[in-house]
């Protein structure tokens, strides 16, 4: 449901999903330009500090949507210093009850509705509607 979201938040024709379920070295997700180029790479969850930074070399852009209830405030503390000086990296988390609203709206056969506007994402499905507001970390 997190890679929905970033799927979501960056939605561009040219973006697709990656090996990143599979592959840990791959994105969730990217996007390339038409001479091949990595435009963007997402990562979701949280990656380790040299993940990022190799992707950081590949990519113009490099988003982190982070996401693990209070892992997240240990994996930040851990790696702030580090990826704030990677310039072409955006570090947004989800906190736990988002992360949890997410994951009641998933179902094996579901239609969503997503809307998004200033940095505000608002999913619904015929049972419920949940706003999401990813938070951006300096």
């Amino acid at each position: 449901m997190v890679r929905l979201l970033a799927f979501a938040l960056h939605a561009d024709e040219a973006l697709v999903f990656g090996r990143g379920l599979s592959t840990e070295e791959a994105a969730d997700l990217w996007q390339r330009d038409a001479t091949g180029t990595i435009e963007r790479w997402i990562d979701v969850g949280l990656p380790a500090e040299k993940d990022i930074r190799k992707a950081c070399g590949r990519a113009r852009e490099v988003v982190v949507l982070a996401y693990g209830a209070r892992r997240v405030e240990q994996w930040w503390s851990d790696n702030a210093a580090a990826l704030s000086r990677l310039a072409n990296l955006k570090v947004f988390t989800l906190t736990a009850t988002e992360t949890e609203a997410l994951q009641a709206l998933a179902a094996r056969s579901m239609t969503l509705t997503c809307t998004v506007q200033d940095g505000h994402v608002w999913l619904a499905s015929e049972r419920a509607t949940v706003e999401i507001r990813p938070a951006r970390r300096p």
